[in-house]
C-alpha cells in the first residue's frame, strides 16, 4: 500500500521502518510503555521552517528525552566543539527542507571497527503529541540530534538498543579516537594484579594531571553510578558533559579551577556553592563572575575540582584528534603521528586460548610490534560486538561482549622460546575487562614486542582491531604459523618462536562497568 510521503516522493527507508520494530528489540527496558501512543513525523510536519543547525550554536546542544542515551548526547556535545569531525559525521552540503531537491533522506557517518560507514535514514522521527519524544536539540527547530540519533539506532537494530550504554564507546564511534575511563575515587581493583616488574594500564588518575588546554581540547564526560549529594533528582547511572575548564583568582588570591558541567536533561539541577546563586561568585570579582554566570546556557552549572572529585565517580577522556587524524596524547601533549590498525578474531579450538591460566594461551593470535626508535606508544584491542540483541534478562553491560586483555613481551633476541617469555611477567598490559576497548599507555625503547590479545575464557569467540598509535616509527604485523608444523614452530620475520607446555596464572580486572542513562 503506498504511503502519503511516498506518494509525494518522500523517501522512505525500507530497511529501518517508522513501525515498532525500529523502537523495540527484546522489551526489556522501560520503553514498551510507549507502545501504541508513537506517531512517526517529519519535521515539517512539527515545526514549521525546520533547519538542521540553529542559528545560535547554544541551541544545537543536544536535549534528552525520554530514551535512556545520556551516553551518546555527552558525544553529541563533543561534536559540536570540533567542527571538523561533525563534518565528518554529518556530511555538509545536504540537501534541507525547503530545498528543491529535498526528499527527506539524510546521511550520517560512523566509525566502526577501523572504518567510516555510511546510514542512511529518512527523516521521519518518533513523536508523542507532535513532538519529538526521544532526544533533540535545544532549539525545537533543529534537528540533527534527532537525526543522528535515529542514524545510530538503525545502526544498532533498535532505538531501544540505544538504552544504557558507556560514554567511551559514542565518543570512538563519533570520531574514530581512542577514549578511556578513569576511576575518580581512585580505588584499584581488588583483583588487579601487583607485581613489580609489570606496568598496568592505571585504574585510577587524577584530572589534575592534564593541563588546562588538553582539557579544553579533549572530550570528557563525568559519570555518576549513585545518586550525588549535591545533585538530589538525579538517579543512578547518568553521564554529563564537561563544555569548560578554566582557572580563575578569588580576591584573597587563591587559585580556583571551575568546570561548567552540561546535564542533557536541560535541567542545571546544582546545589553547590557555584550553583547561580551560590556563595562561590562573592569570592570572585563582579566582572568575572558575571562573565562565567554569563556563558552558562540552559542545563549548564559551574563547579569546583573538589566538588568535581566528590560528585562524580568516574570521567570517559577522549584524545584530541587533529584534522589531519593524529591522536594527541592526553599524558604528553605530543601528537601520535604514526599509527597502525590490524584485524583479527578468536576461534575455538584454533585461536581462542582464553586468559593467561589455560596451557592453551599461547595458541591466541600474536602480533609482531617493531619500535624502530623510543617513543610515545598507545596500544588499544577494541572487540566487534555481536551482531544479535542480548538474550532476555541478559546485563546490557556483558550481554555482548567478552572480557578481553592485552599483554605486551619485550623479546631480546631473534632466537627465543615462546612459552618460557609468555610464562614470564609482561613488560605491560591491561587484564581481562568487559570493555568492547582496553587501552594500554607507554613508552618503548627500539626493538621487537609481542603482542597477544586474548579474552578471558578459553574457547570465547569474536573478532577484534588491534590499533598502534606512537610518536616514533612503529611497524606492525601478525605472527605468521611455520607451513607444515601448526603448533610446534611459528616464525615472524627473522625470528623463530619455540612452544613449550605452560601454566600461568590469570588475572582479571573486575572493575565494573555501569551502563549510563
Amino acid at each position: 500500500m503506498e504511503t502519503e510521503s511516498e506518494h509525494h516522493g518522500m523517501f522512505v527507508d525500507p530497511d529501518f521502518p517508522a513501525e515498532e520494530s525500529s523502537l523495540f528489540c527484546d522489551y526489556t527496558t522501560p520503553l514498551p510503555k510507549l507502545l501504541g501512543d508513537v506517531t512517526w513525523l517529519r519535521p515539517q510536519e512539527i515545526c514549521k521552517q525546520p533547519q538542521l543547525f540553529p542559528d545560535d550554536p547554544v541551541e544545537a546542544h543536544p536535549k534528552q528525552g525520554i530514551l535512556g542515551d545520556c551516553w551518546l548526547l555527552c558525544a553529541c556535545s563533543m561534536l559540536l566543539k570540533n567542527q571538523h569531525l561533525l563534518n565528518k559525521v554529518f556530511p555538509p552540503e545536504q540537501p534541507l527542507w525547503g530545498d528543491r531537491v529535498y526528499h527527506g533522506e539524510f546521511r550520517v557517518q560512523f566509525w566502526q571497527n577501523g572504518r567510516w560507514i555510511e546510514v542512511r535514514v529518512d527523516d521521519q522521527l518518533p513523536c508523542i503529541n507532535d513532538t519529538l519524544c526521544f532526544s533533540r536539540c535545544q532549539s525545537p527547530r533543529a534537528f540533527w540530534v534527532a537525526l543522528l540519533e535515529k542514524a545510530y539506532a538503525k545502526l544498532h537494530g533498535s532505538y531501544e538498543r540505544l538504552w544504557a550504554g558507556q560514554v567511551s564507546e559514542a565518543v570512538v564511534d563519533l570520531s574514530g579516537t581512542i577514549a578511556v575511563r578513569w576511576n575518580l575515587k581512585g580505588a584499584e581493583s581488588p583483583q588487579q594484579p601487583n607485581d613489580s616488574q609489570t606496568q598496568h594500564t592505571p585504574n585510577g588518575m587524577r584530572l589534575s594531571e592534564l593541563s588546562l588546554e588538553l582539557k579544553e581540547r579533549c572530550a570528557i564526560g563525568c559519570c555518576v553510578h549513585s545518586a550525588p549529594t549535591g545533585i538530589p533528582e538525579l538517579g543512578q547511572f547518568h553521564a554529563m558533559s564537561v563544555m569548560e575548564w578554566t582557572n580563575v583568582t578569588t580576591t584573597t588570591g587563591e587559585q580556583v579551577e571551575l568546570i561548567r558541567i552540561r546535564n542533557p536533561w536541560g535541567r542545571r539541577s546544582w546545589t553547590g556553592v557555584w550553583r547561580e546563586s551560590g556563595s562561590g561568585w562573592a569570592s570572585l570579582e563582579p566582572s568575572c563572575s558575571q562573565a562565567l554566570l554569563g556563558r552558562t546556557a540552559e542545563g549548564e552549572f559551574w563547579m569546583d575540582e573538589t566538588e568535581f572529585q566528590k560528585e562524580f565517580d568516574e570521567v570517559t577522556v577522549g584524545y584530541p584528534l587533529s584534522d589531519a587524524g593524529h591522536l594527541q596524547s592526553i599524558y604528553t601533549g605530543s601528537y601520535l603521528t604514526h599509527s597502525h590498525q590490524i584485524g583479527g578474531c578468536w576461534v575455538k579450538c584454533h585461536t581462542a586460548g582464553g586468559c593467561r591460566n589455560n596451557n592453551t594461551f599461547s595458541i591466541n593470535p600474536k602480533f609482531w610490534l617493531k619500535v624502530c626508535e623510543r617513543g610515545e606508544v598507545l596500544l588499544s584491542l577494541l572487540q566487534y560486538r555481536h551482531p544479535e540483541p542480548p538474550a532476555e534478562g541478559g546485563t546490557q553491560q556483558h550481554s555482548d561482549l567478552q572480557a578481553i586483555a592485552l599483554h605486551v613481551w619485550k623479546v631480546e633476541k631473534k632466537h627465543f622460546n615462546l612459552m618460557r617469555t609468555l610464562n614470564n611477567p609482561p613488560l605491560v598490559s591491561h587484564t581481562h575487562a568487559y570493555n568492547r576497548e582496553v587501552v594500554v599507555h607507554t613508552h618503548l625503547n627500539p626493538g621487537f614486542y609481542l603482542l597477544v590479545p586474548s579474552t578471558f575464557l578459553q574457547g570465547a569467540e569474536g573478532r577484534f582491531l588491534l590499533r598502534v598509535h606512537s610518536s616514533c616509527s612503529t611497524s606492525l604485523s601478525t605472527v605468521q604459523r611455520a607451513s607444515g608444523k601448526p603448533s610446534a614452530l611459528m616464525a615472524v620475520g627473522p625470528l623463530v618462536l619455540l612452544q613449550e607446555e605452560v601454566v600461568t596464572s590469570p588475572h582479571m580486572d573486575s572493575t565494573p562497568v555501569y551502563p549510563l542513562l
